[in-house]
């Protein structure tokens, strides 16, 4: 499996946490159009995932490394299409001034930490997949929908935390 990270960044806005999403680009080979955690596919020469995953959230939103207090890793989230992705949780206190790679990144935008840990948001979905049927679930918040991976490590954050 191919060793990647993404950050979960959590904004402490006050009175509220929220979650920063990207929506990546339509124009990308894999996984155009769809809303994920910032982050990507590991280097020979990065030293841990945390690092993996501070760079590549830099490169695509622009978000320094120093502006996020790592709170730790999520256990390895393995992908269909072979990523053992490392989710960081990372705290990141506002105001933001993000400059998002427009050759990754549609948009930025953020989603209330509250409704991602209501379990009543968490929808289950079947489809079918290469021949077999794939179960997996989905987030709808506003015209947004968070499914897949990023999902699934959404869950994984809940299961977590409860």
């Amino acid at each position: 499996m191919t060793p990647a990270a993404v950050l979960v960044p959590i904004i402490a806005h006050p009175g509220a946490l929220t979650v920063l999403f990207t929506r990546r680009t339509e124009q990308l080979r894999r996984h155009s159009g769809q809303v994920s955690f910032p982050g990507g596919r590991a280097e020979a020469s990065d030293p841990t995932p945390e690092f993996t995953a501070l760079r590549e959230t830099q490169e695509e939103i622009g978000l320094a490394p120093e502006r996020v207090e790592v709170l730790g890793r999520m256990p390895d989230y393995l992908t269909r299409t072979g990523y053992r992705v490392t989710p960081v949780v990372g705290l990141i206190a506002p105001p933001l001034t993000l400059l998002p790679d427009a050759r990754e990144v549609d948009e930025v935008f953020e989603v209330p930490l509250a409704f991602l840990l209501d379990p009543a948001n968490a929808q289950r979905r079947r489809r079918e997949i290469e021949g077999g049927a794939a179960s997996y679930f989905v987030f709808e918040y506003q015209d947004r929908v968070i499914w897949g991976a990023t999902a699934g490590m959404l869950v994984n954050l809940y299961r977590i935390l409860a």
